[in-house]
């Protein structure tokens, strides 16, 4: 069977390493961008220039007709997919009492709905084959919580408890689902935190630096890979010994 994943928000940062990473395994890959469409027409050329089968499609995870469409036309365009990776994510800082309502909304709409949204959109052929692989992105902060990111935190502590679920409702249709709780990785999600914080975190980090997007894409691919087979329902923490 043809291995196709569609891998949100992976047109820069970690979401492109899980897509460079994917499609060096054999997978043909499907790049969802919101806005970033110039990063992702790039990655594409990028990867069919190394003979390798991608495409991107537009779509805001929280849209949910709109992850409808752009499931369907990656199957049109890449095969079934066989691999949902959700990595869409945003991120803010500020003390809990100053969010509004407009922020905290668009946070749970995007890391939280957007991976529902996108898990129904591909879940009836993955139910129908009786085989299939999720992998969502989580946080450390959605495990040990996080100063001046309550809601952010709330999130991601929200996608683990999504997993564990699915993972017990879908595991007797041989799907297997997993998540990836990354810790400080260089991102542009980090740096927004300034130099000195940065600096910080890699210090307060047992492994004594931070992490790439590639350490997560690399753990991305185990959990989607066979060695992973028996596997569902994990969060795999990829923090350097951060979260202890």
């Amino acid at each position: 069977m043809k291995k196709v994943a569609l891998i949100t928000g992976s047109s820069r940062g970690i979401g492109r390493a899980i897509a460079q990473k994917l499609a060096a395994d054999g997978y043909a890959v499907g790049i969802n961008y919101c806005r970033s469409r110039s990063e992702a027409e790039r990655l594409v050329e990028e990867l069919r220039s190394a003979g390798r089968d991608a495409a991107c499609f537009q779509a805001d995870v929280a849209d949910r007709s709109a992850v409808e469409a752009m499931a369907e036309e990656c199957r049109r365009r890449l095969g079934p997919i066989t691999l949902l990776v959700n990595n869409a994510g945003v991120s803010s800082q500020g003390l809990f009492q100053d969010m509004d309502d407009a922020l905290w909304d668009r946070l749970l709409a995007v890391n939280v709905t957007g991976v529902r949204n996108a898990v129904c959109a591909v879940l009836p052929h993955m139910l129908h084959e009786k085989d299939g692989c999720i992998v969502n992105l989580a946080s450390v902060w959605g495990l040990r919580g996080a100063s001046c990111e309550a809601a952010y935190a709330c999130t991601k502590a929200a996608v683990v408890g999504l997993t564990r679920s699915l993972a017990l409702e879908l595991a007797p249709s041989h799907i297997r689902v997993n998540a990836v709780a990354p810790g400080c990785i260089e991102t542009d999600m980090l740096r927004e935190l300034g130099a000195e914080t940065v600096g910080s975190l890699a210090a307060e980090t047992p492994l004594g630096r931070l992490g790439t997007p590639q350490d997560i894409a690399n753990a991305v691919a185990f959990l989607s890979s066979q060695e992973a087979s028996f596997i569902t329902g994990q969060i795999l923490t990829a923090d350097g010994g951060f979260a202890g």
